[in-house]
C-alpha cells in the first residue's frame, strides 16, 4: 500500500489481508457474543475481547464503523480549529486502533499511543498497522493499561475515547474522562448514538466543561443541553461501506450501513464552533429544505429555507445531518 494517509478503503484492505482465512461461522459466533456485551447493561472489571476470535471479530465486525464515526468527530475538530494540529495523540481503551487511523488521516505526523487492557487487541492493531505500509500508524505504541484505574496518561495534545464509558463503571467513566481532561488540550469522547449513550456523552461533557475545557462541538455553546432528557437525544449518523468481510461477519447483503453515534469535542484552546449544528436528517420538500438545528442562543429550532434564499437554499439541500450551520461564506 502506497498511501501516506490511511482513508476507509486503506483500513478495509489491511482488514480483508490481515483476517483472510478467518472462518466466517467462527467469526459470526464471535461478534453475536460480543453484541450481546456491548447491547448489556452491566459494566464489565475485564477485558471484552478475550482472545484472538474475539478481536478478529470485533475488528471485522467495528473497526470500520468506529473509524467512520471518530473521522466525523475530528472533521468537526478540524472545522472549529482549521489551524490547531496535534503533534501528540492518546487513545485511551483504543482496542485495535480505529481511532489512531481516523487521526492520522485527519493530521500528518501526529504521533499516536494507544492504551488498551486487552494484549490481543493491541497485538493485532499493531499488525494492521504494521500492514497498512502508512508511517504514522507504523510509528504507533502499544501499551498495555487497565482503563479506569490504571494511572493517568502522560499529557498530550489530543485524547480520543471512542465506544469506551460503556465498559465502564460510573466511577471508572469519571476516572478516565478526568483523566482526558487533565492530560490533553482536546478531548473527543464517542459513544453509540443511543439513549444511554448520549446520557453518557452529557455526563462526560458536564465533567469536561467542569474541568475548565470548552465545547467545539456538536454543541454550539457550553449550556445545558436544551433536549429535554427522556423525550429524545442528540446523535448522528456515519456511512459505513461493508466489505464482503464486513458482509460475512454480519450477516447482512447491503453495501453500505448508517454507524449512529453520540459525541462531544473540547478544547483548553480557542475554537470558533458552529452558530448552529443540524440535529435530524434534513428533510427536502419541493422548493424547500427544513433543518432541526441546535443553535447558540435560540436552543432547539426549525429553519424553513426556500427558493427565495437563493444560494442559502441550494446550501440547504447540500447540507447533511450533523453540519454547521450556515455554511461559511466563500
Amino acid at each position: 500500500m502506497n498511501a501516506t494517509l490511511p482513508t476507509a478503503e486503506t483500513l478495509r484492505a489491511a482488514l480483508a489481508a490481515l483476517l483472510d482465512g478467518l472462518p466466517p461461522t467462527q467469526a459470526a459466533q464471535a461478534v453475536d457474543r460480543l453484541i450481546a456485551s456491548y447491547r448489556g447493561t452491566t459494566p464489565t472489571d475485564a477485558p471484552i475481547l478475550r482472545d484472538r476470535s474475539d478481536v478478529a471479530a470485533y475488528a471485522a465486525y467495528r473497526m470500520p464503523a468506529t473509524f467512520e464515526a471518530v473521522r466525523s468527530c475530528l472533521a468537526a475538530l478540524r472545522e472549529a480549529a482549521p489551524d490547531w494540529m496535534p503533534a501528540t495523540h492518546t487513545d485511551i481503551g483504543g482496542g485495535t486502533g480505529a481511532a489512531s487511523w481516523a487521526v492520522a488521516g485527519a493530521w500528518e505526523g501526529t504521533r499516536t499511543t494507544v492504551l488498551d487492557w486487552s494484549e490481543p487487541a493491541l497485538a493485532l492493531g499493531r499488525e494492521l498497522a504494521e500492514s497498512s505500509g502508512i508511517p504514522a500508524l507504523r510509528a504507533t505504541t502499544w501499551e498495555r493499561a487497565r482503563i479506569g484505574t490504571s494511572p493517568a496518561p502522560a499529557p498530550t495534545d489530543l485524547v480520543t475515547v471512542s465506544y469506551v464509558l460503556k465498559e465502564l463503571t460510573a466511577e471508572n467513566r469519571a476516572v478516565v474522562v478526568d483523566a482526558a481532561a487533565a492530560a490533553a488540550q482536546a478531548v473527543v469522547i464517542v459513544e453509540p448514538g443511543t439513549p444511554d449513550g448520549y446520557d453518557r456523552i452529557i455526563e462526560a461533557r458536564d465533567r469536561l466543561i467542569g474541568a475548565g475545557l470548552t465545547v467545539a462541538a456538536p454543541c454550539p455553546h457550553d449550556d445545558a443541553c436544551p433536549i429535554e432528557r427522556g423525550t429524545d437525544w442528540c446523535h448522528f449518523s456515519a456511512r459505513v461501506s461493508r466489505s464482503s468481510l464486513h458482509r460475512q461477519v454480519k450477516g447482512g447483503s447491503l453495501s453500505h450501513e448508517d454507524e449512529k453515534f453520540s459525541y462531544v469535542v473540547a478544547t483548553r484552546f480557542a475554537t470558533a464552533p458552529a452558530t448552529a449544528r443540524v440535529t435530524r436528517r434534513p428533510q427536502i420538500r419541493k422548493g424547500q429544505v427544513l433543518l432541526e438545528l441546535c443553535t447558540k442562543d435560540e436552543g432547539l429550532r426549525r429553519a424553513t429555507v426556500t427558493k427565495r434564499h437563493g444560494p442559502l437554499y441550494r446550501a440547504a439541500r447540500d447540507t447533511a445531518w450533523g453540519d454547521s450551520w450556515p455554511p461559511a461564506e466563500d
